[in-house]
């Protein structure tokens, strides 16, 4: 009997993960870092009850931060978030 030999791995830009799309530049912010995983994620499955657990933690940071762009980030990610939610169920 004989086997198909194995693919070796491609090393590709493509499909590395979506860090290489997350600026990793000191100077980028974590709104900017979050917009940029908002970005690459939309159209990726993820489980109900994590974007409803996010939903409640982002919330709490929209009414506790004085950091304008974090709490703008922060509101547009749970407005993201219950979309993906009301479309889910």
């Amino acid at each position: 009997m004989t086997t198909a030999a194995a693919q070796p791995p491609r090393d590709r830009a493509l499909g590395r993960g979506i860090t290489t799309l997350i600026p990793q530049a000191a100077t980028a912010t974590p709104a900017e870092r979050a917009a940029a995983v908002l970005t690459a994620m939309q159209s990726v499955p993820v489980r109900v009850g994590v974007l409803q657990a996010a939903v409640v933690l982002l919330e709490e940071r929209v009414r506790a931060t004085e950091d304008v762009a974090e709490r703008a980030a922060a509101a547009t990610t749970v407005a993201m978030l219950r979309s993906a939610i009301g479309r889910g169920g």
